[in-house]
């Protein structure tokens, strides 16, 4: 994953917080920021946490899936996110796909993260999702069936001025990645509105740069088994991870990762491992680096990054790392 650090030479502005949100622990750093700027930022991920949590039968995000077929009304943000998606499914002919919950579920992803890490190994965890839609923390759901194709996103309509979502019956949203790489986008403009010279969000890896940053940039270390120390100096926009070599779990008695491959249901079988993508805001970067993992070469991988004006660096599961579309000018 992505951890954030102060580069060396540390200016004296720089105020910071961590907290545990989403799933993940957040880090906020803020340059020149008036007293509440920090505690606003932080209130702003929680509540983009309460609306979106897939854990919550009370989430917006929960409300959407429990009324497919029907539409529902939303906070703008809610809908900015489900539109954000549809993009990203449309961009990467559907190699980000945010229609995977039950696949997810399938796979035994059927409770947040935490709860599924304390879990004992050989309990089972596969099943669909309940019917209304929320999944409750600490709640197995029934007993599995094979995995099939995620529906995609061609039949859902958003409205982002009416805040109006919705889902066709038997479609389900799962906000996953693209939801922390969307709050650090959103409490990175909740600083600068505040009055902050300058932000860094950091949710879980999924990090967002903006306005004025110290010299050389801010220093973000890519930490991931099997792939060599590295950092990223980034001035402005954004960088994400994703790995299959985190958030794992037994199923059935097999490992499992979240990484699903929407042409299947299941968990892929990708060419890469790991990949940190650098790009303008870290929701994009998000979108991106599933289609990268799921590229089946290089060269694919390369191409689609052009097309997203980012770059990344992947590992291969010969254990490689790959430079690609000018990554090296972000790696200090």
């Amino acid at each position: 994953m992505l951890d954030t650090a102060r580069p060396p030479q540390v200016d004296s502005t720089l105020e910071e917080i961590r907290f545990a949100a989403m799933g993940s622990q957040v880090h906020v750093v803020a340059a020149s920021a008036p007293t509440g700027a920090l505690p606003d930022a932080r209130a702003a991920v929680h509540t983009l946490e309460r609306r979106w949590s897939r854990f919550r039968g009370d989430s917006e995000i929960s409300r959407v899936n429990a009324a497919a077929g029907r539409t529902t009304t939303v906070s703008a943000a809610t809908a900015t996110l489900v539109a954000l998606a549809v993009r990203g499914w449309q961009a990467t002919g559907g190699a980000y796909d945010p229609t995977v919950l039950d696949a997810l579920v399938e796979a035994g992803y059927d409770r947040s993260f935490d709860d599924l890490r304390k879990a004992p190994s050989s309990e089972t965890h596969t099943g669909r999702a309940p019917a209304n839609g929320s999944l409750p923390a600490g709640g197995v759901a029934a007993a599995g069936t094979s995995p099939t194709p995620s529906p995609g996103c061609a039949g859902i309509t958003v409205d982002v001025g009416a805040r109006i979502v919705r889902v066709p019956p038997g479609v389900r949203l799962d906000p996953g990645g693209i939801g922390k790489g969307l709050a650090a986008d959103l409490a990175a403009a909740t600083l600068l509105a505040d009055g902050a010279a300058g932000a860094l969000v950091n949710v879980g890896g999924d990090v967002r740069v903006a306005g004025i940053s110290p010299s050389g940039g801010w220093r973000i270390d890519v930490e991931l088994p099997g792939m060599d120390d590295a950092a990223l100096a980034l001035q402005a926009g954004a960088a994400a991870t994703s790995s299959t070599q985190r958030r794992t779990w037994v199923s059935d008695g097999a490992e499992r990762h979240h990484l699903i491959a929407p042409a299947t249901g299941a968990p892929a079988v990708a060419s890469f491992v790991a990949a940190t993508v650098v790009a303008g805001s870290a929701w994009w970067a998000e979108v991106l680096t599933k289609a990268v993992m799921l590229a089946e070469s290089t060269d694919a991988a390369a191409l689609t990054l052009a097309a997203g004006d980012a770059a990344a660096l992947v590992l291969d599961r010969d254990g490689r790392q790959h430079v690609l579309a000018g990554m090296d000018r972000f790696l200090r």
